[in-house]
């Protein structure tokens, strides 16, 4: 992709009982037992130029390949991309048409400027929708920010998810590598997981940091009952690059039992447009 959503956002200025009690009551949790519970669905960024120039045929074919839900761009924090046209249309407007195509919308992504001055309009946005999860999509804090700035993001973050709370719907966080990042000893990701409200911020896994050394499944165990959904995404070792669910060095049997430990309630692909077919197959079968 030539441009990535951390990109777009930077340019346009959009600048938690025991681990033990828990195991006690879930010791026979299966990747079926998950799968059962979590349909898939895929977020919307990566076909923002198909969308743009064909909205409900982008989806009738998303919605053909298995795809149930969507996981939208919030039109008011992307403005700049393909997602701005449908800020002239209402919520209710935007839902009916992706409803009409078979899919329902469950989550977006936002931008934290927009979260910050418009926060009262975009929870109005996400109720028309019919959502119950509205995403922060980065903090997006300068290259070199140090904990402390995520920390006080974090804080400013558990602000925003009262009142999101407040109105019936779920904030959540979405990581990208950044969030991997270490200063000194002490690694990003974790130091936001203790700063922020478990009721009040649910996290958002993206599974592609496994191409780091990071498991989306040993976070789900270690801090259960924090996540609210995923981003999908798959590594080849050998390639180097991202394919295609069930191809690469993911562990999605792991991955689906761990997620019940975790919370998470939706799960979406979020790669290149070519591998959404075999990854809608995978999926289906595992």
């Amino acid at each position: 992709m030539n441009l990535t959503r951390r990109n777009f956002i930077k340019a346009g200025g959009a600048a938690l009982g025991s681990m033990a009690l828990l195991n006690a009551i879930l010791p026979k949790a299966t990747a079926a037992d998950s799968k059962q519970r979590l349909a898939f669905g895929f977020q919307t960024w990566t076909l923002r130029d198909e969308l743009g120039n064909d909205f409900s045929g982008t989806l009738k074919k998303m919605a053909g390949m298995g795809y149930s839900e969507v996981e939208m761009c919030s039109p008011l924090g992307y403005t700049g991309t393909p997602f701005e046209k449908f800020n002239n249309l209402s919520g209710t407007e935007l839902r009916k048409m992706i409803e009409d195509t078979g899919l329902k919308c469950t989550s977006s992504h936002y931008g934290m400027g927009e979260l910050r001055d418009h926060l009262d309009n975009r929870i109005e946005w996400a109720q028309q929708m019919g959502m119950r999860q509205m995403i922060c999509s980065s903090l997006w804090l300068p290259d070199g920010a140090s904990v402390d700035d995520y920390r006080k993001g974090c804080d400013e973050l558990n602000i925003i998810g009262r009142k999101v709370q407040a109105a019936g719907l779920q904030l959540g966080y979405h990581n990208h590598h950044m969030e991997f990042e270490k200063r000194g000893d002490e690694l990003i990701y974790d130091a936001m997981l203790e700063r922020l409200d478990p009721a009040l911020v649910k996290m958002q896994s993206q599974v592609a940091v496994v191409n780091i050394g990071y498991k989306a499944a040993d976070y789900f165990r270690k801090y259960p009952g924090r996540f609210i959904s995923a981003h999908l995404a798959d590594w080849s070792a050998t390639k180097k690059e991202q394919v295609a669910i069930g191809q690469g060095i993911v562990d999605w049997k792991d991955f689906f039992a761990a997620a019940i430990v975790g919370g998470v309630k939706n799960i979406f692909v979020e790669m290149d447009p070519p591998t959404f077919k075999d990854s809608a197959e995978f999926l289906k079968k595992i």
